[in-house]
């Protein structure tokens, strides 16, 4: 391993996004085997539904193609700034970005005791997982797990092609 932190930091990403290479490889080699997104999920310790939505290739029903690229590319990272500004409280700014129904429904209120029912029910927060972010025909899903001292969470935001927010979840867990 390199002297240098950095280059280090390199080379692990290197061999994670080589790993990472290797494991879709996998997932296709088995899946075109017969195995289902059952015994594929049952491996990798995740539902089938997560093993489809990480490797999957679904087929939009309306056109017959491919929805592998979501229509944002940054929607990972402003769903982390999202759930960073639920984290501090700072319900104007997770608004900011609202669509019109998003706005009408969602008020700060709302947001606040959103997150205080999370917190009586999980504990204090702790940390936040790698997004996920998903294509769902004209929008982008992010799913992002949460820690709490007593369990998890999960955060998903939906998003409109031109990055307004269309929908926004909250909940424990155990109610995916």
């Amino acid at each position: 391993m390199p002297n240098d932190p950095l280059a280090a930091v390199n080379e692990a990403v290197r061999k994670l996004r080589d790993a990472e290479a290797e494991l879709r490889e996998a997932v296709d080699v088995a899946r075109g085997a017969g195995h289902t997104w059952q015994d594929i999920g049952d491996l990798l310790g995740t539902s089938r539904q997560a093993a489809f939505q990480r490797f999957g290739r679904p087929i939009d029903p309306r056109t017959g193609t491919p929805m592998t690229q979501p229509s944002l590319p940054d929607a990972g990272r402003r769903a982390e700034d999202l759930v960073v500004a639920i984290i501090e409280c700072r319900w104007s700014d997770v608004r900011q970005d609202f669509d019109e129904k998003m706005l009408e429904a969602v008020g700060e209120d709302r947001l606040g005791q959103a997150w205080t029912h999370i917190a009586g029910l999980l504990g204090r927060y702790e940390r936040m997982g790698e997004p996920l972010v998903l294509a769902g025909g004209d929008y982008t899903i992010v799913d992002l797990s949460l820690s709490f001292e007593a369990g998890e969470g999960v955060v998903r935001v939906t998003y409109h092609a031109d990055g307004r927010v269309a929908g926004l979840f909250i909940r424990p867990r155990n109610q995916e």
